[in-house]
């Protein structure tokens, strides 16, 4: 395999774009390799890396079908769900509970 160009962070040229330039274009790789990176110099964990694609190869991102969606909707109400008690909590369940904070915390509710 070829080594790839590593440009300095801000001085990739054009036609190149990291995967977050791409979705705001409303493109996405497409199934291409990776053209380039650019190294951002960090101090203490090395450089950060960001991998760029060429503009010219990348296709449109695929539309959101019905289906997807609703699967989407599904997995997002269960991220909302306690196991405990079955009831949406009306926000992400962290994972460090388990479960709501009502759930999580009623022994020290009764106990107070």
């Amino acid at each position: 395999m070829a080594a790839i160009p590593v440009y300095p962070w801000r001085l990739a040229p054009d036609g190149l774009a990291t995967l977050r330039q791409l979705r705001a274009k409303g493109l996405r790789p497409g199934g291409q390799e990776v053209a380039a990176q650019i190294e951002r110099p960090r101090h203490r964990r090395g450089p950060l890396v960001a991998y760029l694609y060429r503009v010219d190869a990348a296709k449109p991102v695929r539309p959101m079908t019905p289906a997807k969606r609703a699967a989407l909707a599904k997995a997002n109400a269960a991220r909302r769900t306690c196991p405990q008690c079955r009831r949406d909590a009306g926000y992400v369940i962290p994972p460090s509970l388990g479960m709501c904070s009502p759930c999580a915390y009623a022994e020290e509710q009764a106990g107070a």
